[in-house]
């Protein structure tokens, strides 16, 4: 059982009623098939358990349990780029002509093609948790598209599947930024020592800290004057720590000392090894992330507007591209989540 390093959430909508074997049963449908010569991209479902042909869906402690892989094959622009023009060049000098565009889409799509047998492989595997109580659908990714792909695969597998993106009372920008401002987290939560602070005018500056004290005048000082909160670090409970962002994602997740004490040992069994650490990250992340929503006011009943916090933040715009402003202490690393797969 993979020990979830992101997550992003969403509701199951009612309309669904669980039926483990009928689920296991419609799964066998999209199993995942490895690229053929000529084939770009796969995508499917595989065993959890890492055994060939199992099962393509678990449940421990009611919990269930999936793995989504996607390949892809890679070949390096450069490369049909040359190609390319070494075969316009050719057809120039036969033919004393230069190929127009679209001939020259043509003969890229047809090096493409002649190239993908001998292009590299790249393999992504998400695990899937489905909460069937709870009615939450958890995936083990901080990539947006590759969620939105991994649901895309439920919907078109499961009957009656759907999601919704949660909704709370008060959006994660303005939370953070008010539990900045007062230094006072949710019950629970504790602040840790990294965040990053985007302008939401037409500066587009932006300030990261990293390892460094958040309870100075200077980040107070940042968020009266507009700049809004987009990651902060926290830790529940002293068990796990991870970084929240606007969007609600959790990412950066880490179980602290203690959590996996005695769990997947050697001593134990390949398959009890699985349950155990499943057991305790469905257990640790089911507790975590109740408290969060509750934390930012609770979901939203639908129709409603999500408030804002009483922090003195403007109002939210779309996110774009900002240029680093630097402070003491911060950073303005960027971070890259790689392609959607």
């Amino acid at each position: 059982m993979p020990r979830f390093k992101n997550v992003i959430s969403f509701r199951i909508e009612p309309a669904w009623a669980p039926d483990f074997d009928a689920a296991q049963q419609q799964l066998e449908k999209e199993r995942f098939v490895p690229c053929g010569a000529t084939q770009e991209s796969s995508a499917g479902w595989v065993e959890p358990r890492g055994q060939a042909e199992g099962p393509l869906l678990e449940s421990v402690g009611g919990q269930w349990l999936l793995e989504y892989m996607v390949e892809s094959k890679t070949l390096p622009a450069s490369v049909v780029r040359r190609k390319l023009d070494e075969r316009c060049a050719q057809i120039e000098q036969q033919t004393g002509r230069q190929p127009g565009k679209k001939e020259k889409k043509q003969l890229k799509e047809d090096i493409t093609q002649e190239l993908l047998p001998m292009a590299f492989t790249r393999h992504a595997r998400i695990a899937v948790w489905i909460d069937p109580g709870a009615r939450r659908l958890t995936l083990d990714t901080s990539n947006q598209a590759r969620a939105d792909g991994v649901v895309t695969a439920l919907v078109k597998a499961l009957d009656g599947f759907g999601v919704s993106a949660f909704h709370t009372q008060v959006e994660p920008g303005s939370a953070m930024a008010g539990w900045l401002a007062t230094q006072e987290p949710p019950a629970g939560f504790s602040i840790d020592r990294d965040c990053e602070l985007k302008a939401t005018d037409d500066s587009k500056a932006v300030v990261r800290y990293a390892k460094h004290p958040l309870d100075i005048e200077e980040v107070r000082e940042h968020i009266a004057q507009g700049k809004r909160p987009t990651r902060l670090a926290l830790t529940w409970e002293d068990r796990v720590s991870f970084e929240l962002t606007e969007g609600m994602q959790l990412r950066k997740l880490q179980f602290l000392e203690g959590v996996f004490d005695g769990a997947g040992s050697d001593a134990q069994a390949k398959d009890e090894g699985f349950d155990t650490d499943a057991a305790i990250v469905t257990g640790e992340l089911g507790q975590l992330l109740p408290a969060l929503l509750e934390a930012l006011g609770g979901e939203m009943a639908p129709g409603m507007a999500a408030a804002a916090a009483p922090a003195p933040v403007a109002a939210p715009r779309a996110e774009s591209q900002l240029v680093a402003e630097t402070t003491p202490g911060s950073t303005s690393a960027t971070d890259d989540d790689g392609p959607p797969f």
